[in-house]
């Protein structure tokens, strides 16, 4: 996948596109369904498959007390962009002065001048130019006198519910990882640096990779049942993880954000080198967090998890060999 950060970047024989616009945050099931439909038009019609979407989220420039914490980072979003048939990105920097352009300013010089598309699909919510002034209907005036076409990609719903970011962030802060995943289309995962922890579970517990999330969302605090995968490699591992303040090991734990840690046990064996970058998919929430009064009972616990994850993982390898 080309990704283009700023307008400049984008080659002027870039396309003739088919665009799909929107913030896609998590690149949820509904999400998905847009972006296969427009890598299907682009086949059909032999056009570049691409979206327009934007960093930062428009609502921390616009409105930064109800800004939303992102689900995903943007080489999550890139790359699940990227395996459903996306072969161009346009990470548009939200600017004030971006937010200043008029409607027919905002068409003409990024969907048309430096786009090109031929085909755009939005969603029916869809607002965009100075004072969020231009919609669906404004969209499809500038598209017939412009040459692009304008398809709404309408509401997606999953068992009578609406698929939403917003639905998404909920269930992930409350640990309901299953629902969560159906909705993504895909398990809820953190990534970021293998970063040193505090030696204590290697010592005293089970050894761990510890892990400092990239991403915005994090989940409620406790066990879960998880994947690992290497970023930089091929390797991946069934695991299960702890999100939360070590209440073992600290009498003082924070609840500001600077003390959570997500440590990661392993459940196959490890070959290599320790890996730099991880990608931790979360399947199944397991218990809270809780504090035990000496070590040797918090061992115990992770061991009765970790027969538990093994149960888990074995029924999900034996779900995917039936497929």
């Amino acid at each position: 996948m080309r990704a283009f950060r700023s307008l400049s970047e984008v080659p002027a024989d870039f396309g003739p596109s088919v665009l799909a616009i929107g913030n896609f945050d998590g690149v949820h099931a509904g999400h998905r369904e847009i972006l296969r439909r427009v890598a299907a038009i682009a086949s059909e019609r032999n056009l570049v498959p691409a979206v327009l979407t934007f960093d930062p989220h428009p609502a921390r420039v616009l409105a930064p007390d109800r800004a939303p914490k992102l689900i995903t980072t943007i080489g999550q979003r890139l790359r699940r962009m990227e395996s459903e048939g996306i072969s161009a990105a346009m990470l548009l920097p939200f600017s004030l002065e971006l937010a200043r352009l008029s409607p027919e300013e905002f068409v003409r010089t990024v969907l048309v001048d430096t786009l090109h598309a031929r085909v755009v699909i939005v969603g029916d919510d869809f607002r965009f130019g100075n004072k969020q002034a231009g919609d669906l209907a404004a969209l499809r005036t500038f598209g017939a006198s412009l040459g692009f076409e304008v398809e709404s990609a309408g509401v997606i719903l999953q068992r009578g519910e609406r698929i939403s970011s917003t639905a998404i962030r909920g269930l992930v802060t409350a640990g309901n990882m299953v629902r969560a995943s159906r909705m993504l289309g895909a398990p809820f995962a953190l990534e970021g640096l293998v970063v040193k922890g505090h030696g204590i579970g290697a010592k005293q517990t089970v050894p761990t990779l510890n892990l400092a999330p990239e991403n915005e969302l994090l989940p409620a605090t406790g066990v879960y049942v998880t994947r690992t995968r290497d970023l930089d490699s091929v390797r991946s591992w069934r695991s299960i993880t702890n999100v939360g303040y070590r209440p073992t090991f600290d009498n003082r734990p924070t609840s500001d954000g600077h003390e959570l840690s997500c440590e990661t046990f392993l459940l196959d064996l490890f070959d290599g080198d320790t890996p730099h970058r991880i990608e931790v998919s979360f399947l199944k929430y397991v218990r809270e967090e809780r504090k035990f009064d000496t070590p040797e009972l918090l061992r115990a616990q992770i061991l009765r998890d970790v027969k538990f994850a093994q149960r888990l993982h074995a029924r999900i390898d034996r779900i995917r060999r039936s497929r």
